[in-house]
């Protein structure tokens, strides 16, 4: 793999290593929502354009896990181990349960329908954050039903443990990614018209601040602001032209892994949290990098 090392900081992220690249799926239609399973040990991913959640297990290989799928997009796990979707061309959060059926968590915000989920992170004590920019109503391919747009913000909402929705964030252009720092203070946001990642401090009862600048993505090669996840020394991962953007926690960059295409979305997986999978328009890939993840639930 090609690297655009900016600061000796990026060592770290590379590990001893230089890191190589798997294919583990190819010929896909918007490949995104990528999630690892530990309770499995498996790893997940959506197919927006071809309306599937894909997964796969090592030494298995892959299959469809469920197919349409309302062109779901972002994915994350509960704290009971729960398969939590933003359903982009849905336009609601929902959930699939331990049994395979599905549960609608949220669908519109004060009597108005959602614009269409994007992504999705959970807070440790079970709050769930969703960015709704309005893509889903308008690209080709993943049109749901419904293509009327009902609110005026493009926000990013959040349900509390007993159901309560709130918009936590409204003055967004297009939210896109969303990611928390490794003590839940910080809820990082990117825009993908504007390319660049906003910093919003996070409130003991989940609420959320104003917005700050962290990070202004530069870079003409193919790729925008789109999935983000954080490694356990605070470093944020961000999809963007090239590749993946590496910051550190002060909001600059150290580095960026070169990936081929259009890459969408990220995260990591392993026992140990340090193999790296990426989603592209066409294929997911895998490497290993120096640092962990965050873990997911």
């Amino acid at each position: 793999m090609n690297i655009d090392r900016v600061s000796p900081e990026f060592d770290a992220v590379l590990g001893d290593d230089s890191p190589s690249i798997d294919t583990i799926a190819h010929g896909l239609y918007f490949g995104e929502g990528p999630v690892w399973d530990k309770r499995e040990g498996r790893f997940l991913w959506t197919e927006i354009i071809g309306d599937a959640i894909w997964e796969y297990r090592p030494g298995v290989g892959s299959r469809k896990l469920m197919a349409p799928s309302g062109h779901a997009n972002g994915m994350t796990f509960d704290l009971e181990g729960r398969l939590l979707v933003a359903g982009w061309s849905s336009r609601s959060v929902w959930r699939m349960e331990h049994d395979g059926t599905t549960t609608v968590l949220a669908s519109e915000y004060d009597g108005k329908p959602l614009n269409g989920p994007n992504d999705i992170v959970v807070r440790s004590d079970g709050t769930i954050y969703w960015t709704d920019p309005p893509g889903a109503l308008s690209i080709p391919g993943m049109e749901g039903h419904d293509q009327q747009r009902y609110l005026d913000m493009q926000g990013v909402y959040c349900m509390t443990p007993d159901g309560e929705v709130h918009l936590a964030i409204a003055d967004c252009t297009y939210p896109n990614g969303l990611a928390f720092s490794t003590d839940e203070k910080l809820l990082y946001v990117n825009d993908t018209q504007l390319g660049l990642i906003r910093a919003f401090d996070v409130n003991a009862d989940g609420s959320v601040g104003p917005g700050r600048l962290f990070n202004k993505q530069t870079g003409s090669e193919e790729g925008v602001a789109d999935g983000m996840k954080v490694d356990v020394n605070d470093n944020v991962y961000c999809t963007g032209p090239g590749g993946i953007h590496v910051t550190n926690s002060g909001g600059d960059l150290i580095g960026r892994l070169l990936i081929p295409g259009h890459c969408t979305n990220i995260a990591w997986g392993g026992d140990d949290w340090t193999s790296f999978y990426i989603t592209t328009f066409h294929t997911v890939v895998r490497t290993r990098l120096g640092i962990p993840g965050v873990a997911v639930w």
